[in-house]
């Protein structure tokens, strides 16, 4: 099975991720709290956007991105 025919986020989707995910891995390093490991998200967020799959949409069959 080819990468491409696994890919379920369209551009949009991933620009949001990355946006966020930078925004998240920020709170990492500038919140002192207990709160701070809420940016260990961005991680994930800019590793799903990079690939262009994220494993919880699969079981639920959801695809942002736009057959062509």
């Amino acid at each position: 099975m080819k990468l491409e025919e696994v890919k379920n986020m369209g551009n949009v989707d991933r620009i949001i991720r990355i946006i966020l995910g930078v925004a998240l891995i920020v709170v990492l390093f500038a919140v002192q709290s207990g709160w701070r490991y809420v940016g260990l998200l961005g991680i994930v967020l800019l590793a799903t956007s990079a690939i262009g799959v994220c494993p919880l949409y699969m079981p639920f069959g959801i695809k942002t991105n736009k057959k062509r």
